[in-house]
C-alpha cells in the first residue's frame, strides 16, 4: 500500500514547482546567459583598451636579396673612407644577401585618448550590467504575470465547469418537461447551445493556457503542468527609476567617447626601440660579415590636419545627442506609465472588492432564477442570462487579480525593485 502511495506521489513531486525555482531556472537559462555574454564582452573591451598602454615587443627574422651590394648596417663616414681606400681588405659589411634576427618594441608614454577610452569602456560595462539586471527583472515580471494569468484561466475554467454542471442539471429537468409536453423543445435547444458555448469557451481557454505555458518555458525551460502558488510579501518601493540606468550609463559612455575623439588631436609621446643581428657574405671577398645594430628613441607626434578625426568628432556628437534624446524619451514614458500604474493599484483593489460582492449576489440570484425557471415563472433566455452573469462576474474578479499582479510587476521593473523579495 505504501509503495502505491509513493508511486502516485512521484509525479506530483516531479511537476510541483515554486516561484523561486522558476526564478533560479531563469538565471541559468539562455535568455539570461546572453546578457552575461554582453557584460563579459564589455569587460573584454576595457581590457583591450588598457592593453594598448603596455609595451609591444616583437621578435623577427628576415632574409633580403638585393640587386647591388647593400650595407648590413649604416657605416659612419670615417669608417666608410677607409673601406673605399682598400675595397679588398678588410671584409666589408656589404652583401647581396642579408640575414637578420632581432627584436623591437614600442610603448606609449603619453596618449591622453587611451585613458578616456578606458573610462568609456568602464561606463559601457556598467551599462551592460544595468541592462542585464533590468532584463532579468523584466523576465521575472513576465513569469509572475504569466503565472497570474495561468491562475486566472484555471479559476475561469473552474467557474465554467460549475456552470456546465448547473446547465446539465437544468437540461435534465427541461428534458422531462419537454417529454411531458410542459415545455417547448426550443428550450432544450437553447440549453444545449449554452452548453456548447461553455465547451467553446473552455477550449479557447486551453489555447490561451498553452501560450502562457510556452512563454514561461521560453524563459525557464520548465513546462508547468499547473500554475505555481504565489503571494505578495512586499509592495513596490518608490525611488530612482532604475530602468533608466542602462541608458544613463550609455549616455555617460557616449560623452566620454566624444571627449576621447577630441583628445586624439592632442600631441602624443611614444617610445620605440630596435635591435638587430645581421649576417651575410661580404661581396668583395665572400668572408662572413656579422654586425649588431640597435636604437632607442622617443617620438612626439603633433596632429596638424586630420580630417578623419574631425569627422569622428562630428559623428560622436550626433551619437551623444541621440542618446540624450533616447534617455529623455524613455524617462518621459516611464514617468507617465508609473503615474498611471500607481493610480491604478487602489482602483484595482476597489474593483476586486466590488466584483467579489457581485459574485456573491449573482450566485444568490442564480439560485432564485433556477427555482423560478423550474416553476415556469421565467423564460429560458432569462435563466441563461443569470448563468452567464455569474461566470462573467467571476471572470472579472479573477482578471482583476491577474491585472493587479501585472501592474505591481511593471512598477517593480520601473523602479528596479527586487522582485524575489516582493513575491514568493
Amino acid at each position: 500500500m505504501k509503495k502505491i502511495i509513493l508511486l502516485l506521489a512521484v509525479p506530483l513531486v516531479m511537476y510541483a514547482h515554486t516561484l523561486p525555482e522558476l526564478f533560479d531556472a531563469l538565471k541559468h537559462h539562455a535568455q539570461t546567459k546572453s546578457d552575461e555574454i554582453l557584460v563579459k564582452k564589455s569587460a573584454a573591451q576595457e581590457d583591450l583598451v588598457y592593453a594598448s598602454l603596455y609595451p609591444k615587443v616583437n621578435l623577427f627574422a628576415s632574409y633580403d636579396n638585393y640587386s647591388t651590394p647593400t650595407g648590413i648596417l649604416p657605416v659612419p663616414p670615417d669608417t666608410l673612407v677607409g673601406l673605399v681606400k682598400d675595397p679588398a681588405n678588410p671584409t666589408q659589411p656589404f652583401s647581396y644577401n642579408i640575414y637578420r634576427t632581432g627584436a623591437n618594441f614600442s610603448m606609449p608614454i603619453f596618449v591622453k585618448a587611451i585613458f578616456t577610452t578606458a573610462d568609456k569602456a568602464k561606463a559601457l560595462q556598467k551599462s551592460a550590467r544595468a541592462k542585464k539586471h533590468i532584463n532579468l527583472l523584466k523576465n521575472e515580471a513576465i513569469i509572475v504575470g504569466a503565472n497570474a494569468n495561468y491562475i486566472y484561466l484555471n479559476a475561469l475554467l473552474d467557474a465554467l465547469h460549475v456552470k456546465e454542471q448547473s446547465l446539465q442539471e437544468t437540461r435534465k429537468m427541461t428534458q422531462i418537461k419537454v417529454d411531458n409536453g410542459r415545455t417547448p423543445a426550443s428550450a432544450l435547444y437553447k440549453i444545449n447551445d449554452a452548453l456548447n458555448q461553455v465547451a467553446i469557451a473552455k477550449n479557447n481557454i486551453e489555447l490561451q493556457k498553452k501560450k502562457l505555458i510556452s512563454s514561461i518555458e521560453t524563459l525557464t525551460g520548465i513546462v508547468l503542468k499547473k500554475p505555481v502558488a504565489m503571494h505578495q510579501l512586499n509592495s513596490f518601493s518608490k525611488g530612482e527609476m532604475g530602468a533608466l540606468k542602462p541608458l544613463e550609463e550609455k549616455l555617460h559612455a557616449d560623452s566620454l567617447g566624444l571627449k576621447a575623439q577630441k583628445e586624439k588631436l592632442y600631441p602624443t609621446l611614444v617610445a620605440h626601440g630596435n635591435y638587430a643581428f645581421s649576417t651575410a657574405k661580404a661581396y668583395n671577398n665572400g668572408h662572413d660579415a656579422n654586425e649588431r645594430y640597435g636604437d632607442v628613441g622617443i617620438v612626439l607626434n603633433i596632429p596638424l590636419l586630420a580630417m578623419d578625426d574631425y569627422a569622428n568628432i562630428k559623428l560622436s556628437k550626433i551619437k551623444l545627442h541621440a542618446s540624450e534624446i533616447a534617455l529623455q524619451k524613455l524617462s518621459d514614458a516611464l514617468h507617465s506609465e508609473a503615474k498611471m500604474l500607481k493610480a491604478s493599484l487602489p482602483l484595482l483593489d476597489n474593483s476586486h472588492r466590488l466584483y467579489a460582492h457581485s459574485v456573491q449576489d449573482k450566485k444568490k440570484l442564480l439560485t432564485i432564477a433556477k427555482v423560478n425557471y423550474n416553476l415556469g415563472r421565467m423564460t429560458t433566455e432569462e435563466y441563461l442570462r443569470y448563468e452567464d452573469d455569474v461566470v462573467s462576474a467571476e471572470a472579472n474578479l479573477y482578471k482583476t487579480e491577474a491585472t493587479r499582479w501585472q501592474t505591481l510587476m511593471q512598477l517593480a521593473v520601473i523602479y528596479a525593485n527586487n522582485i524575489e523579495e516582493m513575491v514568493q
